[in-house]
Parts: C-alpha cells; structure tokens; sequence
C-alpha cells in the first residue's frame, strides 16, 4: 500500500503564493510519476502537474509560467509552488501517484483564493 499525505493548502488572497507538500510512505518502489491534480465544485478533476520518476515534469496550459514542481527523492515528497494566484485556481488539490498497476490518491488539500 501507498499512503499520501498532503500539506499547505489555504486561503491566499489574488496574486499570493503557496506552497503545497505531498509525502509518499508505503510501497512507493516502481513508480512512474507523482503529480498534483485539482477539482474545483462543479467541475471534473484536472491535471495540474507531474513530476516523474527521472524527474521530467510536465504541466497544465493554465498554470504554465506560475506552478512549479518538484520532487526531493530522499524525502519521497513533492512539493507544487503556486505563485500568481488566480480565483479560478481555487480547487481541492489532490496529490497522485502512479504504479504500473495501481493509481493513488491523497485526501486533497483545499486551497482558496480569494480577497
């Protein structure tokens, strides 16, 4: 098993930043790809980032430029920084990891942007 937990999330006004963690413990070993993504009421949940287990990392159009990703291997955490908040980032943010056979999930992190 493969537990997820994420941190950071809040109220940050437009323009903010924040910086959301995502620790992985458990049977990690073999996976492809740890990334965030988001889901905002009434909308379908949507990929925010990755980052893979060579350290590519991939993004949405709507974050490019303002989110970045990483990944500390010896802490088997990722890390999403948010700056230039915009009201339509806010969402609950889901961290995801990827196996060959399995997909995981942590219990989301709300973040909230608004003045």
């Amino acid at each position: 098993q493969v537990q997820l937990a994420e941190s950071g999330g809040g109220l940050v006004q437009p323009g903010g930043s924040l910086r959301l963690s995502c620790a992985a413990s458990g049977r990690i070993f073999g996976f492809y790809r740890m990334g965030w993504y988001r889901q905002a009421p009434g909308k379908q949940r949507e990929l925010v980032a990755y980052v893979t287990s060579t350290d590519s990392t991939n993004y949405a159009d709507s974050v490019k430029g303002r989110f970045i990703i990483s990944r500390d291997s010896a802490k088997n955490t990722i890390y999403l920084q948010m700056n230039s908040l915009k009201p339509e980032d806010t969402a609950v943010y889901y961290c995801n990891l990827g196996k060959p056979t399995m997909i995981y999930w942590g219990q989301g992190t709300q973040v909230t942007v608004s003045s």
